[in-house]
């Protein structure tokens, strides 16, 4: 068995991910598959994470954009997949996509505010269609959504705040995704990765002293639980103890991790490192979930190509 170069490894994963974009524009779960915006999403993610001119060039854009707005409804919102349902995650993953690829415009995103807006409830958070319960996942995807947007200032931002703040637990130190529900790791990001968002909301809109506050939930306890509950002996990381690992879990826990270690208040920044130094992770960009650089990278790279104009409309 020989170990592949990191070059050739790399390489090889730009050439799955080529297999796996649809002619028709978006990337699917696997090659022949239909194209689907998350899978599309961790695509871009995972190029824009080896960052080559390799990984980029994989991506069409036109094509790309002719898939969003084969998605795009009337009223904003889109769906998964071309007949698939619709909830605030698509939404996300379409303003994701779009932005880091210089794809994104205004009339491709016409009334998408509106739609997420409206899935604010009662409770502070978002649900995932108007009218539901309030959700970690979705209240993330929303909130990020509209950050890119640049519309988070019309978000209830104090009822927001007051939700998810509620949702660390005070025993096990990790974060739920619902009211009267068990703690779960993947929240760590979800949930917590809200709070950077917030953090930049408030302070732009003027709540200095709600910004200011030394961080807003307990980066200790959260890390506490990851470290020693939401590890595998044998690697991978998990949900809570009991159940198994898998690669969305270790993901999300890992994302929750460096959000617990990074992110403090603006004027007086303090890591937070639970256990030794090679406890460390690299800083993240809470709202793409890939380092900083990465995204800087991309942008930069992107904004140099031609801005296209779809002839596709709703």
């Amino acid at each position: 068995f020989k170990i592949p170069t990191c070059k050739s490894f790399l390489g090889s994963v730009c050439q799955f991910l080529g297999r796996c974009q649809s002619p028709t524009g978006g990337f699917a779960g696997g090659p022949g598959q239909h194209a689907h915006l998350a899978p599309t999403y961790a695509a871009v993610n995972a190029l824009c994470i080896i960052g080559t001119e390799e990984a980029y060039g994989v991506i069409d854009r036109e094509k790309l954009l002719d898939f969003l707005w084969s998605l795009k409804q009337p009223d904003g919102s889109f769906t998964m997949h071309i007949g698939g349902e619709v909830d605030v995650r698509s939404a996300y993953c379409a303003v994701s996509v779009a932005s880091l690829t210089n794809i994104i415009t205004p009339k491709l995103f016409e009334d998408t505010t509106n739609w997420i807006l409206s899935c604010q409830n009662w409770e502070g958070g978002l649900s995932g269609v108007p009218g539901l319960e309030a959700h970690g996942g979705y209240t993330f995807c929303g909130t990020a959504a509209l950050v890119i947007l640049g519309n988070e200032h019309m978000l209830d931002l104090k009822a927001l705040l007051r939700w998810v703040v509620s949702r660390q637990m005070r025993f096990e130190g990790g974060f739920q995704g619902r009211c009267n529900k068990l703690v779960d790791g993947c929240y760590s990001f979800w949930q917590a990765g809200l709070l950077p968002l917030l953090h930049r909301a408030l302070f732009k809109d003027g709540e200095l002293e709600l910004s200011r506050q030394r961080w807003m939930f307990d980066q200790q306890a959260l890390q506490e639980y990851i470290l020693l509950c939401c590890q595998n002996p044998t690697g991978g990381l998990l949900d809570k103890p009991g159940k198994s690992r898998d690669f969305y879990h270790t993901c999300y826990c890992l994302s929750g991790l460096s959000i617990a270690q990074h992110f403090g208040n603006m004027e007086h920044h303090q890591e937070i490192i639970l256990g030794k130094e090679e406890n460390r992770l690299a800083p993240i960009h809470p709202v793409y979930n890939i380092c900083p650089e990465k995204v800087a990278q991309a942008l930069q790279h992107f904004l140099r190509l031609p801005v296209l104009l779809c002839t596709v409309s709703v």
